[in-house]
């Protein structure tokens, strides 16, 4: 079963970076072209370009056209305003921890590059392309060393996901779905049962449509489902990406992982968090501290233009949730599956 039609959400064209508009799919598959950071930082607001991984390697490209827009040969002051650049996509969305690990090794290249601003900015560029092959490989990884921790009964597996961790989310390939790749690849996946993710619909409208590319069976579930199907033994495991990691090992993402996970651990079914090293967020020593961003109640009470809700309702709309670590079986990364209370030991080992 070989992989085609690969997807690619970010690509640096020449002189400017083609994004995949997300918000369009299914039913539209459309670039847009970003030539200036600020339409950058625009487009991962707006969520032209999601996932924590894209995010990064968006933000990367949107630190290098920054680096362009800058009109002078003094290193300080190329550096004063590089800064500045850096501090407007960082506040683009608060919880992804790519995002920030991302423009920091931007910046960090910046400072320690030795020659002109002209050849800073070539630097940049260079470092922004590593940035985004290596995620591309760091993905195929973690799909591969995903196969080593899924249940090895039954033969055919029945994976449930939520919200989009796919190549749309990632430089290519995916975290969870790069598990869902690689399981289907080496024939060992059945079928995908994809939460439809309220409320912007991620897994209905792009999970299932990154499945349906590629000849993977998929059902859409609503989120309200899974303990349904759970009970029914339709799932047996799940695999969710993340947004954010804690030193301990609690995990942000999607709003809905959360619940997701007491119900897998309700009906004994493993839950498994497949993220890159780059998403642990060691400064943090629990989920507590990890922001959590609120979102647009337009998201909550339209489909559209049409209106859900009666007029004089209040809405909360957090964006992600928090799920501790005693809930998961194993987090998933390129370098191994470990367990959440056992990360530490990369950092120990430098591999952070």
């Amino acid at each position: 079963m070989s992989i085609t039609n690969q997807v690619y959400p970010v690509i640096w064209n020449q002189d400017r970076v083609l994004l995949i508009d997300q918000n369009r799919l299914p039913n539209e598959y459309t670039f847009v072209e970003i030539t200036c950071s600020e339409d950058m930082g625009q487009a991962i607001k707006t969520m032209i370009v999601r996932g924590a991984p894209a995010i990064g390697v968006a933000a990367a490209y949107g630190m290098y056209l920054g680096a362009t827009e800058i009109q002078t040969e003094n290193r300080d002051e190329f550096l004063t305003k590089l800064e500045q650049i850096a501090q407007m996509l960082r506040q683009t969305r608060p919880t992804a921890v790519n995002l920030f690990w991302a423009i920091a090794r931007m910046m960090r290249t910046a400072y320690e590059s030795i020659g002109t601003v002209a050849e800073i900015k070539a630097i940049l560029l260079k470092t922004a392309q590593t940035i985004n092959s290596e995620d591309l490989q760091t993905c195929q990884a973690i799909g591969d060393n995903g196969l080593k921790v899924l249940p090895s009964n039954p033969d055919k597996l029945t994976i449930l996901t939520h919200c989009n961790a796919g190549a749309l989310a990632t430089a290519g390939y995916g975290t969870a779905l790069g598990v869902v790749r690689s399981a289907w690849r080496e024939g060992r996946l059945m079928r995908v049962f994809a939460d439809e993710t309220r409320p912007r619909l991620q897994g209905a409208k792009l999970t299932a449509w990154e499945c349906v590319q590629e000849g993977i069976p998929v059902t859409v579930i609503t989120d309200s489902m899974a303990a349904h199907c759970m009970k029914q033994g339709l799932i047996h495991a799940v695999v969710v990406g993340a947004d954010r990691i804690a030193a301990n090992g609690d995990v942000a993402n999607k709003i809905g992982t959360y619940s997701l996970a007491l119900v897998a651990k309700a009906h004994n079914v493993p839950f498994f968090v497949a993220a890159p090293l780059s998403t642990i967020d060691f400064e943090l020593s629990s989920g507590e501290e990890i922001p959590i961003e609120e979102r647009d109640p337009a998201e909550i009470y339209k489909v559209g233009d049409t209106i859900l809700t009666p007029a004089g309702v209040d809405f909360y709309n957090p964006a992600f949730d928090v799920t501790p670590a005693e809930l998961i079986s194993a987090i998933i990364t390129e370098h191994g599956a470990v367990a959440p209370a056992e990360l530490k030991h990369f950092r120990e080992k430098q591999l952070v």
